[in-house]
């Protein structure tokens, strides 16, 4: 394959890591090919979660500032050795990294945008990384929010475009069985959450203000809790969220009603989710912070699985309201609560099942990198 036909992706959010913008960033690379030749430069470790044949360069993930250095001074190089025609930044994060690649190298430069790198709170990161954002040749936005947070920024809507994340097609539903067995929860009408503990996620309010009266209509009801600290974050709290949910649970005397069951294999994650009776997803609309998509919401109705979440950030983009979920206004805890108790009496039908199934296969990671090597090659 000709050299020109290389994209060189520039990103710290990729495996090992876990996360969202981590699986964004690996699907956005496997998606290139076979349209194109992908290069990575990414975090040290993410050369043994890509496949055969690729080229990559890993750079150490710490400190941040080493990160950056190293990762320019490896983005240039591979650049300017291999000559790809585009120089993708994985996100705001290393936009000037790509866009310094790419004019050093003939390219052009495009990144994709995930929600909080357009608006990070910190006037170093507005005031150095956002003119970046600005020159690249493409923007993709993961969300209508996330684009109309990039216009207001000053992304010319002309280059911005709004690249929804995908989700894996479940072709045969996992058994039911395995996760409540673990955790000892047959027979218990189940709410799960998945995902990084960050104040955002909102569930230490979420147990506070809204599980006390569910517990009260579904005395039985138990709310599973899948992940972990957000250790490895550069914004947002990096620990110590697990205690406040706790605390919360403590507080509000539904400690008997909330399981943490830590970090999951994938087998049983997809279990969770195939047997729970609703997904919750209380993020909160915080000032410098926000939910750019919301995908384990679109992960959910692949298993047939409805969610309950507040209208914010990008969440709307990732809910069907009234087919495969409740979107609820932002802050009321008491809707939020009618909703999960009237998702919980009404069970999981074929019929609710089937809507949230068809909503997600329609948004398959193979049409969103359809959209994406479509939107390169138009602009290339």
């Amino acid at each position: 394959m000709a050299a020109q036909d290389a994209v060189l992706l520039v990103t710290r959010n990729f495996p090992p890591l876990l996360g969202g913008m981590e699986k964004l960033n690996h699907r956005l690379l496997q998606g290139l090919a076979p349209r194109w030749e992908p290069l990575l430069c990414g975090p040290e470790g993410s050369g043994s979660h890509v496949a055969a044949g690729f080229e990559v360069v890993e750079v150490p993930l710490v400190p941040l500032h080493r990160f950056l250095l190293q990762s320019l001074l490896a983005a240039i190089g591979m650049a300017r050795r291999r000559r790809p025609s585009w120089v993708l930044a994985g996100s705001g994060l290393t936009a000037p990294l790509a866009w310094t690649a790419a004019r050093l190298s003939g390219a052009r430069c495009a990144v994709y945008l995930h929600g909080l790198d357009v608006i990070a709170p910190s006037w170093v990161y507005q005031k150095l990384w956002l003119p970046f954002i600005r020159r690249c040749d493409l923007a993709f936005a993961n969300s209508l929010n996330t684009a109309a947070l990039a216009r207001s920024r000053g992304v010319q809507a002309s280059r911005l475009h709004v690249v929804n994340p995908g989700v894996d097609q479940v072709a045969v539903p996992p058994a039911a069985v395995p996760a409540r067995k673990l955790w000892g929860l047959d027979g218990r009408p189940m709410l799960v959450s998945v995902g990084r503990f960050t104040r955002r996620k909102g569930l230490a309010a979420f147990v506070r203000e809204a599980l006390p009266a569910i517990v009260a209509q579904v005395p039985d009801v138990v709310l599973v809790i899948i992940g972990t600290e957000a250790t490895e974050a550069l914004h947002g709290a990096k620990a110590g969220e697990q205690s406040r949910i706790r605390q919360a649970a403590s507080e509000a005397g539904v400690q008997d009603h909330v399981y943490f069951a830590g970090r999951c294999d994938q087998a049983t994650l997809e279990s969770a989710l195939a047997s729970a009776d609703c997904h919750v997803f209380p993020v909160l609309d915080l000032p410098g912070d926000v939910e750019g998509f919301g995908m384990v919401a679109l992960e959910a109705a692949s298993f047939g699985l409805a969610s309950v979440a507040f209208r914010v950030g990008g969440v709307p983009d990732a809910i069907a309201d009234g087919h495969t979920g409740r979107l609820v206004p932002p802050g009321d805890y008491a809707e939020f609560a009618a909703a999960v108790v009237e998702q919980l009496q009404r069970g999981r039908s074929p019929a609710s099942e089937a809507a949230c199934r068809e909503y997600a296969q329609a948004r398959s990671w193979g049409a969103f990198s359809a959209r994406i090597n479509a939107l390169l090659e138009s602009a290339a």
